[in-house]
């Protein structure tokens, strides 16, 4: 089974933080629109006939497609590639685009999941990040959605933001948590070189979290969603059982996916593409009959090492034997001293061959994949 991206790349404003490809000027949406269904249909046989089981809308904000984006799009999915049976089709929304019109129109299309960018629902925080809701409206769209009977959704957060306390971080998580959603993504505010945060910080205008307030916050977000029967099944997601993002888990998973549109990316197994990240070059090639596209072919040190990454992160750890029996690659024996040293400080736990992370390993699970990357050379 394989999952197929698609990234729209439009947005009413930009958010201070977020250096994702996307534009405000919406001017050539439709005709964008129209080069992605070209791209879908050029590459028809990129994931060689297998089984579509997730459809992701991601950005940017797809929730600014209207209804006929939203059908021109599923319409070539349909035509093009083996979707399965219900499959689950994930869509980002912002909560202002939410109107109970667009819920039906979402719904009419085939979105049966929604993942919802509320970040906070303190309106002073969001105005420092540039959102463009309010808390009420975060509170408007989840009600309006269940009213309309999408009930699998997702509630995107931000902790370690500047000015935002544990105080503050908590009562945004219990807020979720009272809303009950199925599932819960927290990310780590990160300040980028190139965004608005970026540039204040390169000013000497923001001040980043301090590391240690930051890896508190995560701890206060790992507690209180998993002593509320939320499963912390990757380091930034949390889901009730049963209801993980299976889109997201596949790219954990190794499993193959196309991406289209502007800064998209694909992932074969053997190889990844990555789109240009230009809307006008983008829609250029696509008119040309080309996909404006790097390729990077994967070695057995990326394949290596792009497991323990991703494995690594997940609730279900990395398989050792799994290394070896694919990639003929031992890694406990080589790192011998330092699977030690991670076992004696209480970062690991290892069980039937399987590595996976503690709560305090979590604290440094970019470091511990890392130190533990094959150098093949």
């Amino acid at each position: 089974m394989a999952g197929i991206y698609i990234h729209i790349p439009f947005c009413k404003q930009a958010c201070h933080y977020c250096d994702f490809h996307f534009s405000t000027n919406q001017s050539l949406k439709e005709e964008l629109i129209e080069a992605i269904t070209l791209e879908l249909s050029y590459q028809k046989d990129y994931l060689k006939g297998e089984g579509i089981e997730t459809i992701y809308f991601g950005g940017g904000t797809p929730s600014l497609l209207t209804k006929q984006e939203l059908d021109i799009l599923f319409n070539t999915l349909y035509k093009h590639f083996s979707v399965i049976p219900l499959p689950e089709i994930t869509l980002e929304a912002n909560p202002d685009d939410l109107s109970r019109e667009k819920i039906i129109i979402l719904k009419e299309a085939g979105i049966n999941r929604i993942s919802l960018g509320i970040q906070s629902f303190d309106d002073k925080v969001l105005k420092f990040l540039n959102r463009a809701h309010t808390g009420n409206d975060a509170l408007a769209s989840i009600l309006e959605l269940r009213k309309q009977g999408i009930t699998n959704f997702s509630v995107d957060l931000i902790h370690s933001i500047p000015g935002q306390d544990d105080e503050m971080l908590k009562q945004n998580l219990e807020r979720v948590i009272n809303l009950a959603p199925q599932h819960i993504s927290v990310y780590s505010l990160t300040i980028e070189e190139k965004t608005v945060f970026g540039k204040w910080h390169a000013r000497g205008q923001l001040k980043a979290v301090e590391e240690t307030q930051s890896a508190g916050q995560f701890e206060l977000v790992m507690d209180t969603l998993t002593g509320s029967g939320y499963k912390h099944y990757e380091i930034s997601n949390f889901s009730l059982p049963g209801l993980a993002s299976k889109h997201n888990t596949s790219y954990w998973q190794q499993k193959k996916y196309l991406g289209t549109g502007p800064s998209a990316h694909s992932f074969d197994f053997d190889s990844r593409q990555f789109n240009v990240s230009n809307n006008h070059l983008y829609m250029k090639s696509i008119r040309e009959g080309k996909i404006p596209f790097e390729k990077e072919i994967l070695t057995k040190e990326n394949k290596i090492n792009e497991y323990i990454f991703t494995s690594l992160r997940t609730s279900q750890g990395c398989d050792l034997s799994y290394l070896t029996n694919n990639f003929d690659y031992n890694l406990k024996k080589i790192n011998v001293d330092y699977f030690q040293s991670l076992l004696s400080h209480g970062y690991v736990t290892l069980s039937d061959n399987v590595i996976i992370l503690t709560r305090q390993g979590k604290l440094m699970a970019d470091k511990i994949a890392s130190d533990l990357f094959a150098s093949l050379e």
